[in-house]
């Protein structure tokens, strides 16, 4: 799934580690992102704003500075990947949320939306 947003494309893909103990609540699912920069000016990633929902109910935000330790600088048509992941007790969630950015040309500070997506793992499928 991707969504573009000022400009910014952002495409996700989620995969579900078979290092998951379900039976302890331990079910983890990797997500690969690829920021990518449609403007014709360099961006800087500089926040994250994450919501995670768990099935059980349990809801939690994650906000902070840059992304995986970095506060990468995307070159117009470039782009930037990476990986992270979320633990889900229940086995069934939702991530969405967003970037803030910088425009490097005016220094002006603009959001980059991240498509909702939906994980579930293969034991939780009919």
């Amino acid at each position: 799934m991707q969504r573009i947003t000022n400009g910014v494309r952002v495409s996700v893909r989620h995969v579900y580690s078979h290092g998951s103990v379900p039976i302890h609540q331990q079910v983890f699912f990797s997500y690969h992102i690829t920021i990518e920069n449609l403007n014709d000016f360099s961006v800087q990633i500089m926040r994250r704003y994450w919501k995670i929902v768990d099935a059980d109910g349990i809801y939690r935000e994650v906000e902070g500075e840059g992304i995986v330790g970095q506060q990468p600088i995307i070159e117009p048509l470039q782009k930037h990947t990476y990986t992270s992941g979320c633990r889900l007790v229940s086995g069934i969630g939702k991530m969405l949320g967003y970037y803030t950015a910088i425009n490097l040309r005016t220094n002006e500070s603009f959001q980059i939306e991240v498509p909702e997506f939906v994980m579930v793992a293969p034991f939780k499928e009919n």
